[in-house]
């Protein structure tokens, strides 16, 4: 290959992902996906622009070498041993069981050994981390305990890869590339070795390039550990991948692991992008379109087998079908190293061609399935979840209203809309000078939260003037409007002003856009939530800088009087951008004009 056609084929690689990475996320079905199409687009099967995909395999096998280095690294050996019931209870269960059914299914499809399915069954068990936990984030629930089980699978589907490396060479006829099987303790003193010289030698190694060196230095350092020990494992007849994670793990507690993992991210991420591609290029599209039903059918087959599976386990942990299937589906495509083992499997002669192009293929079809099925699984919760609450919210509607036609014993003065940190504080107050409330707000669970404290509130909308009126409104002086959607605000302003003009209002703005519409609906001044904090912080400051008390106060009651007029001002000509720049640059020179005239005056 000639330059100008390397220069073209690194063109096409680069062109292809910023085109469809992008895309596939936008669309929700993940940057590996992307990937892949982008792989099987440019590829000798659709446009040709590529005709040697496996020059591309060879060289991003690399990418993954450094996912294994980085994983390795980031597993802190301390944080695995606290975690390792949980990981390896909920982990090695969801394994097992998966890989077992999986297997099971495979010896129904195609006429292979129990150790070439129990292999299959353990490479299609695992999940996509790449996949799952930007799913996870996006609904949500990585901070939850939900999330947190998911995170406890895919923690121990990592540290399983090297065990099935491990497995797979040893089912396999041959071990290394002369075809000759070493004794197994060769792999094991060879381990040990590794372990012993990471002790003697990695950190001085690093702490040299680091002190003498520069970052590039302590980058090649961290390359040249990673690479040697991969290389030693492959002599071995064991692979890079265990060794490049041997590598990681062994350098998890050293003092140069973030500066490592940082530079060596880049890398990572540019290789295992082009190692994706190069897996899409070598898809057998052809097989695909000669058995479009079958291959479909595995892939729905894999992944009601892992839905199932993890769903089951949640719910003997406590969890509830719908949060288990919702995990499963997030869990149920095939993995990112599924690729390299049945690459691994071809290599070793363990797998024939055919059964790894229907394996690659699964995985893919399970890729492109995973984000529609849990939009699609997302959208009918949402939509069974607005019924049940909409229900609910009518049965705590109706208790509302019963609540407040029984007698009481005072009237309420004040009626808080929104009962939120802002209303809480207006709360407080008003109880410490015994003026009765009745306080109202739409969120369920917060209401109950209060309970606890002994706070009393009441469920329901602030802005149904049915309940406002069941509240008290009629008879009540004050009406405090501490909502935090500004829509509602507004309307429950609309409908007092025009049915209780009587009410005297107080509304908490969001900020000044909303401020302006307030005052645009009659509202004589909107309660600004930063502004009197802001202007708090700004006397502080004051006084650290050496201003007296007086000669701060007098300060911060200047800039509020100036403000309050500055935004009634403005808000008549909020809408015309040039009035409004002009009024803005007015009022700075106003402002700087009166500071100067308190200076002299003091």
């Amino acid at each position: 290959m000639d330059q100008h056609q390397s220069l073209l084929h690194a063109i096409y690689y680069l062109l292809a992902a910023v085109i469809a990475v992008p895309i596939f996320r936008r669309w929700g079905l993940g940057a590996i996906l992307g990937y892949l199409v982008a792989g099987v687009v440019i590829g000798p099967q659709v446009l040709g622009l590529i005709y040697e995909p496996q020059a591309a395999l060879h060289l991003s096998e690399f990418g993954v070498v450094m996912l294994l280095f980085v994983i390795g690294l980031e597993l802190n050996p301390e944080q695995l041993w606290k975690m390792r019931i949980e990981v390896g209870l909920l982990g090695g269960l969801q394994m097992l069981l998966s890989a077992l059914l999986i297997a099971a299914v495979v010896l129904g499809f195609f006429p292979l050994t129990w150790q070439q399915a129990f292999i299959i069954g353990l490479t299609l068990a695992l999940s996509s981390t790449a996949f799952a936990i930007p799913l996870m984030e996006e609904q949500k629930v990585m901070g939850l305990p939900l999330g947190r089980k998911g995170f406890s699978m895919l923690l121990f589907q990592d540290m399983a890869v090297i065990p099935i490396l491990l497995l797979l060479a040893s089912f396999a006829p041959v071990a290394n590339e002369t075809g000759h099987r070493l004794p197994w303790w060769v792999g094991v003193l060879t381990v040990l070795g590794v372990i012993v010289a990471a002790r003697v030698l990695f950190n001085p190694v690093l702490k040299l390039a680091a002190k003498y060196g520069s970052r590039e230095i302590l980058t090649a350092a961290g390359l040249l550990i990673v690479l040697g020990v991969s290389l030693l494992m492959l002599l071995v007849g064991l692979s890079m991948s265990l060794g490049a994670f041997l590598a990681g793990l062994l350098l998890a507690q050293s003092s140069y692991r973030h500066q490592l993992a940082a530079d060596i991210e880049p890398f990572k991420g540019l290789l295992l992008g082009l190692f994706f591609i190069a897996v899409g290029m070598s898809l057998n599209l052809k097989l695909l379109f000669e058995h479009p039903f079958l291959v479909i059918l595995l892939a729905l087959l894999l992944m009601a087998i892992k839905v199932g599976v993890i769903a089951l386990i949640l719910k003997v942990r406590k969890f509830s079908f719908r949060e288990g299937i919702l995990l499963g589906l997030m869990l149920s495509q095939g993995g990112e190293f599924a690729f390299v083992l049945m690459a691994s499997a071809e290599d070793l002669r363990f797998l024939p061609i055919d059964v790894t192009n229907y394996v690659v293929l699964v995985v893919g079809i399970s890729m492109a399935l995973t984000g529609p099925l849990v939009i699609l699984f997302d959208h009918l919760i949402r939509r069974l979840t607005l019924q049940e609450k909409a229900l609910a919210d009518m049965a705590r509607h109706q208790e509302s209203l019963t609540a407040f036609e029984k007698p009481s014993e005072h009237k309420p003065e004040v009626i808080i809309a929104g009962f939120g940190r802002f209303g809480q504080i207006v709360g407080r107050i008003l109880t410490a000078n015994n003026i009765p409330y009745n306080a109202l707000d739409k969120n369920a669970d917060h209401i109950e939260f209060l309970k606890q404290f002994g706070v009393e509130s009441h469920y329901g909308d602030p802005s149904r003037l049915d309940l406002l009126e069941a509240a008290g409104i009629r008879d009540a002086k004050v009406l405090v409007i501490a909502t935090d959607g500004v829509e509602d605000s507004l309307k429950i302003v609309q409908q007092v002003k025009e049915r209780f003009p009587q009410v005297s209002l107080i509304v908490r703005a969001r900020d000044r856009n909303h401020a302006y519409q307030l005052v645009d609906l009659g509202v004589a001044m909107p309660v600004r939530e930063m502004y009197e904090s802001s202007l708090v912080a700004a006397m502080q400051t004051l006084l650290e800088l050496g201003f007296t008390e007086g000669q701060s106060q007098n300060t911060i009651d200047l800039f509020r009087e100036h403000d309050e007029a500055i935004l009634r001002k403005s808000a008549s000509v909020k809408n015309d951008a040039t009035a409004l720049a002009k009024v803005v640059e007015e009022g700075r020179k106003e402002l700087k004009d009166l500071f100067a005239k308190d200076t002299e005056i003091q």
